[in-house]
């Protein structure tokens, strides 16, 4: 006999949180629910007359299925973690930011800004959406911070703390930035409006008297720009200068400097206006390219280490008591309780308990590993069966998990190569110096008066503002288009390296397989229902992944008593269920006949010594993956590097194809050597992973793409987050980075257009405000409504 399915749905949807319900058991008001959690919430909201929650949206809460301990938020009563956590406080309020990861819809949003109704002590509350968090402003003398986060969990919106808040924030956008901004706006409009009766000065439209105050306004005007807001380019090019690089705002500084030291020249000797409207509308516009670039992700973390992972406390035992302990405070030969599904902050010996540990999260492996009392556990681990005691032998940042931060080859992986932007502009410099050279040449010889004119005049019209417009406006906007569709690049940098990668390496589980249940299939015997559940019975008793996807294949009856139960590490379980003996495992644990032939996890079945069939569990591939692996293998080499065992290695060479490399049972030391290897070789290596075991190679790759189901949700160091769903428009998001190249040098190639006309009149010595007024909005303003259209039809879907 031979069956295969899917784990079935059921039709009862939950009315908190829409999922399925496993009966109908569960009920109140005639609203279903799949956990009493979820009902629990269901009371808390009717009770406080908050129902409007489910009229908003359908099934908008959250799954409680997993209940969280009481005691969960008892470090939040320590006053030295209040105070690193705390971001404002007096006699009367409290200000905290909670990180809510739960925050998906209209609905959380009216929940939220009504907490008051459930903690008479919450006197704001103000939820940015964006970014998932939630700023409470609370009466401290009426409520606790362990109180609302306690208050917040019960409803479903249990605030994500972990140990990266007592290190360091979220990036923010510069808000230097948008002053600097703000002051050069403000500048540049008044002086643009000043200097009108000067470029008509010529024609009979002016008063000199007016034209020599409003040439002293302009200077004013101009002071702080120069001063304040140009600041940022000037470190910029200071700092490349001093590392020996000439980067494109080398070129601009030049600019600036050199067109208001003219204007100050041309005021103080009463010989004209100079180009203060130039110099301010350069600034003006090169900011606001660098702040729309920054705003595109801005609400995105890229920098993350194990810090993010790990929570703010753990319990420890001391002197028989249960007391919350930060995690900087841990230190060796503490004894700490973990709880079931807790992370096991630091390594240590287990010295009470049954632990269950699954290491996916450090190394790939989806199989949980068992540890007896005296074995070492390591930092990283999740505990899934109840809770244990270990003595700690390192502390925090001494242990195993850190050290994936701590290699040689991860502290120069920022060394990336520089954007063909700035070597572009090292060769436009060097011609504008020429061109400036020339002129100078040529004046010293016809006409020695017109080379400080004709000279500046050069440097003034070329100025690469136009290149650093096209750049920056172009980036921008390439990045506001991926980003609508899901992929959420750490900077415009990574663009132009994504475009240039030419070997991708994927993670395999939880980046090619999802996170969807496995298909089952049985093969065997014909086995009646009794026995079916009979085996379902059995494996529920292990918290084994296979065991719980065999439960749900084969059902199970909570009435059949199981006796004498064994579970042996690597093996397999087995018991009396009624009137059978039934053995679940591996064909040696079984003693049954190993099966070369299977493609996927096999589960062999004994009954009463008798083998009866094998069941073959295959990972759940990611829809589209296929189409996507041989789409890429026509123009990249590929890579697999998994953690899990090679049971899936034939299909996954058929569908990567023949030349593909795949590497099973990586630690994450192996798949950092790996990319290193890979780029010893010249290679330039895209890396695509999903977990904290992937950080050393998705942080050393020359582009590391972190996976997730949500955007928001916390994922190793890399250089992009990429949605799950998005996985298969992979070939379609490079190209769109290569398009991003393309335009800037259409745009570049325009504004030189520019450039010619404005050098005809400037080696000449002849440029009048007039016409740098018209030329340098222009060029600007036609470069930036350049790239939006040529961005919008060159990557239209």
């Amino acid at each position: 006999m031979a069956t295969t399915a899917v784990i079935p749905d059921t039709r009862l949807q939950c009315a908190h949180c829409g999922e399925d319900c496993p009966d109908d058991k569960i009920v109140l008001e005639n609203n279903h629910f799949c956990c009493d959690g979820c009902k629990l919430v269901y009371e808390i909201l009717n009770e406080n007359g908050l129902c409007d929650y489910y009229a908003l949206n359908n099934n908008p809460g959250q799954s409680q299925r997993i209940a969280v301990r009481k005691d969960k938020f008892a470090f939040l009563d320590d006053k030295k973690i209040q105070q690193q956590l705390i971001q404002f406080q007096d006699d009367s309020q409290t200000h905290i930011t909670f990180y809510i990861p739960h925050i998906h819809c209209s609905s959380c949003l009216w929940l939220l800004e009504n907490l008051h109704r459930l903690d008479g002590g919450v006197q704001r509350v103000t939820v940015n959406f964006t970014r998932k968090e939630a700023l409470v402003v609370f009466n401290q003398q009426e409520t606790s911070l362990r109180h609302i986060a306690e208050t917040l969990t019960s409803i479903g919106y249990e605030p994500y703390i972990s140990l990266q808040d007592l290190r360091q924030k979220k990036p923010r956008i510069q808000r230097d930035l948008v002053y600097r901004l703000g002051v050069v706006g403000f500048c540049f409009g008044n002086i643009m409006l000043l200097s009108f009766p000067e470029y008509f000065a010529n024609y009979g439209y002016s008063d000199e008297k007016m034209n020599h105050i409003f040439r002293w306004l302009n200077l004013s005007l101009s002071l702080p720009v120069f001063f304040y807001s140009a600041q940022v380019f000037f470190k910029s090019a200071w700092g490349g200068l001093k590392t020996g690089f000439l980067n494109i705002d080398v070129p601009i500084v030049l600019a600036i400097i050199v067109t208001f030291v003219r204007s100050l020249i041309d005021v103080f000797s009463g010989q004209g206006a100079g180009f203060f409207d130039s110099m301010t509308g350069i600034v003006f516009f090169m900011l606001i390219g660098r702040i729309l670039q920054d705003k595109t992700y801005q609400g995105l973390s890229f920098d993350r280490d194990y810090t993010a992972y790990f929570p703010i406390a753990v319990t420890a035992l001391k002197n028989g008591q249960e007391v919350p302990t930060a995690l900087p405070d841990i230190r060796i030969n503490d004894t700490l309780l973990i709880h079931n599904q807790e992370l096991i902050p630091a390594d240590g010996i287990l010295v009470k308990g049954n632990a269950v540990i699954d290491y996916s999260f450090v190394t790939g492996e989806a199989v949980p590993v068992h540890k007896n009392t005296g074995e070492i556990v390591y930092a990283g681990g999740k505990q899934l069966e109840g809770n244990i005691e270990i003595l700690t032998i390192k502390e925090v940042a001494q242990s195993y998990l850190t050290s994936l931060w701590n290699r040689e080859e991860l502290k120069s992986s920022d060394k990336k190569p520089p954007s063909f932007i700035h070597m572009l502009s090292r060769y436009f410099t060097w011609v504008v110096l020429t061109i400036a050279v020339l002129a100078a040449t040529y004046w010293w010889i016809n006409d020695p008066s017109r080379i400080w004119p004709a000279v500046t005049a050069v440097l003034i019209i070329a100025c690469p503002c136009a290149l650093l417009l096209a750049a920056s406006f172009t980036n921008g906007h390439i990045l506001r288009i991926l980003s609508r569709r899901h992929l959420y690049l750490r900077n415009a940098d990574a663009i132009e390296r994504l475009a240039a990668v030419d070997h991708i390496v994927f993670d395999k589980t939880g980046t090619l397989t999802g996170k969807a249940e496995a298909t089952i299939s049985y093969e065997g015997e014909t086995l009646t229902q009794e026995k079916l559940k009979a085996i379902g019975t059995l494996a529920a008793q292990s918290a084994h992944p296979l065991s719980k996807i065999v439960t749900s294949f084969c059902g199970k009856d909570e009435g059949l008593p199981v006796r004498n139960f064994r579970s042996i590490p690597s093996g397999g379980i087995s018991g009396w269920v009624q009137y059978n003996f039934i053995q679940l495992g591996s064909a040696a644990f079984t003693g049954a006949e190993h099966n070369d032939s299977t493609d996927g996890s096999t589960v062999y079945v004994t009954i009463d010594g008798v083998q009866t069939g094998h069941f073959t569990i295959r990972h759940q591939y990611r829809e589209g993956v296929q189409e996507l692996l041989q789409a890429l293998q026509q123009r990249y080499p590929l890579s697999l590097l998994s953690g899990d065992n090679d049971a899936e290695s034939t299909y996954l060479q058929k569908i990567m194809g023949p030349s593909a490399s795949l590497h099973f049972a990586q630690k994450p030391a192996d798949k950092l050597n790996y990319v290193l290897s890979l780029q010893q070789q010249g290679q330039r290596v895209l890396m695509i992973g999903d977990g904290l075991n992937d950080a050393g190679a998705l942080k050393q790759s020359d582009v590391g793409l972190s996976l997730t189901e949500d955007s928001n949700n916390f994922t190793p160091a890399s250089d992009g987050i990429l949605e799950a769903a998005q996985l298969v428009q992979l070939p379609r998001l490079i190209s769109i980075c290569n398009n991003n190249r393309r335009i800037i040098i259409i745009t570049f190639i325009i504004s030189l257009l520019y450039n010619f006309i404005g050098l005809f009149f400037a080696v000449q010595g002849i440029l009048s405000p007039l016409t740098a007024a018209i030329l340098m909005p222009a060029s600007s303003i036609s470069i930036v409504l350049l790239t939006y259209g040529l961005s919008e039809w060159m990557n239209r879907s």
